[in-house]
């Protein structure tokens, strides 16, 4: 993965309101930690972060020049976001250095076709691996082509590019192969339909109340008649 420059600047308000104003100005807070430096607190173009996360993943690598003249490299740590407004919220950056290894969750994609009336539940979308801070995997492929029934994928089963270690239980379930339920089966899941309590008393009053109705030929009974 190529890294990405992003220009920086400094962020001297904290807090809520702090970091409101910085968003409202179009830029996303940020806090450059790691290698024992003391936590610096900066904020970023958020159009140009947004487009580089979109592109490049959760793991992307930023050359980050802060206009006080610093200059490093550094990977997301936490990304928090607004569901709402689909917007970045917050931002944890762990600095690097070319050559160094780091352990990050990298997204697993599955590629191909499993067997013919089968279904796959995907376990573990993301996988633990150890790589060179500068060559982390945008994502790492696992194929469950021609996969029958029953069989399972694990976390050893997982492409791993050169120089990419595996960080996770090897076997660790990332995906599952079962029996696509038939017709029948998903049929006896469903639930009955019952009639709300009230309209079935409704239903079975005017039952009752009702008359039966008299016979071809034959005159409907007369009503009863009191003497005085």
């Amino acid at each position: 993965m190529s890294e990405v420059k992003i220009s920086a600047e400094p962020r001297t308000e904290f807090g809520k309101g702090g970091a409101r104003r910085t968003r409202r100005a179009g830029m996303v807070p940020a806090v450059l930690y790691g290698h024992g430096e003391k936590p610096k607190h900066i904020a970023l173009p958020a159009r140009e972060f947004a487009a580089a996360i979109r592109k490049g993943g959760a793991n992307q690598l930023f050359a980050i020049e802060v206009s006080d003249g610093t200059q490093v490299l550094a990977l997301p740590k936490a990304i928090q976001r607004d569901p709402i407004k689909d917007s970045f919220e917050h931002v944890d950056l762990l600095l690097v250095r070319r050559g160094e290894k780091v352990t990050v969750e990298v997204p697993v994609q599955l590629t191909g076709e499993a067997a013919k009336d089968t279904l796959i539940v995907h376990d573990h979308d993301t996988l633990s691996v150890t790589a060179d801070a500068t060559k982390v995997p945008d994502h790492l492929e696992a194929s469950i082509e021609g996969l029958e029934a029953g069989t399972q994928v694990t976390a050893a089963d997982v492409e791993l590019p050169s120089g990419v270690e595996l960080a996770a239980d090897p076997e660790l379930s990332v995906a599952a192969v079962t029996a696509a339920p038939t017709a029948e089966q998903l049929e006896a899941t469903l639930p009955e339909v019952e009639a709300p309590a009230e309209e079935a008393e409704a239903v079975e009053e005017t039952a009752e109340g009702a008359e039966a109705p008299a016979a071809e030929g034959e005159e409907a009974p007369a009503e009863a008649k009191t003497e005085a």
